[in-house]
């Protein structure tokens, strides 16, 4: 009896449980949890890109011909994506800029990193870009 309990309500939060979306999450958070959310993203970028150019340097010093590929300045390019230059240190515009991505219907699946990427392209100035990389989420990850 306690297993056909069991499996009834197993069954039951399947049935009606819903999948937390992107938006959903961003806009739960308070605040400063934004701006804590956005610092990370840009601290962790900065670290990665130091711990890479460190095991560059390691690669060159032993090489004294090592060329630096293409795909190393293309994931330097790709990191710094994710960080709007012209807002800086106002995390806070960025935060608003992400609050307006989520509140358009058509952007809700879209996971934040892909949100802050988007945002922080058109608040560069590069909305072509930035478009070119909405549409092409918006078609990834529509319902």
């Amino acid at each position: 009896m306690n297993s056909k309990i069991f499996s009834i309500v197993i069954l039951l939060s399947f049935g009606f449980s819903q999948k937390k979306t992107p938006a959903l999450y961003w806009n739960s958070l308070e605040t400063k949890e934004k701006i804590s959310f956005i610092n990370g993203v840009y601290a962790t970028g900065a670290k990665l890109k130091y711990h890479h150019k460190q095991e560059i340097k390691k690669q060159y010093n032993q090489n004294p011909f090592w060329v630096e590929p293409y795909y190393v300045e293309r994931f330097y390019e790709i990191i710094d994506e994710h960080r709007s230059k012209k807002a800086g240190y106002d995390v806070a515009l960025i935060s608003k800029a992400l609050d307006a991505f989520y509140s358009n219907y058509d952007n809700t699946q879209i996971p934040l990193l892909e949100g802050l990427r988007i945002v922080s392209l058109a608040q560069d100035g590069k909305v072509e870009k930035a478009d070119l990389y909405l549409l092409k989420a918006q078609k990834k990850y529509k319902y």
